[in-house]
């Protein structure tokens, strides 16, 4: 659902509703692992189980990942099914929510890649 938007605008109000609802999808999107979590699931073009999280997503600790997705299922990004069986058997996936987070998720990666490039091939930059 793209939107067209004239970035010149001079309204102040749009302007405003502008930066509220950016704000809004920061604090939706906050947290270290949560964009992490969420590129993951993209690559896996299905659920994923916690233990299969575990393995995708390396340097968070079993607490924060859980916190993380909680979060994320809180806000209707992730989706989390429970199969009634012995062992327990939990999955994660995509919210339909969260799939219309692709388009901005490939822009993000994109841009990264760019700030990458620029900043390899500018002397004295760290």
């Amino acid at each position: 659902m793209a939107i067209e938007r004239d970035w010149r605008c001079d309204d102040p109000k749009q302007q405003m509703i502008w930066a509220a609802a950016t704000r809004d999808a920061l604090q939706v999107l906050e947290g270290k692992w949560k964009i992490v979590i969420i590129c993951q699931l993209f690559a896996a073009k299905g659920p994923l189980r916690f233990s299969e999280l575990e393995k995708r997503v390396e340097g968070v600790n079993q607490k924060m990942r859980i916190q993380q997705l909680k979060e994320l299922e809180k806000d209707d990004i992730v989706t989390r099914t429970v199969y009634p069986q012995v062992p327990p058997r939990v999955e994660y996936a995509l919210s339909e929510v969260g799939i219309a987070l692709g388009p901005s998720m490939a822009e993000l990666i994109d841009w990264a890649f760019m700030r990458r490039d620029m900043r390899q091939s500018s002397p004295g930059r760290d």
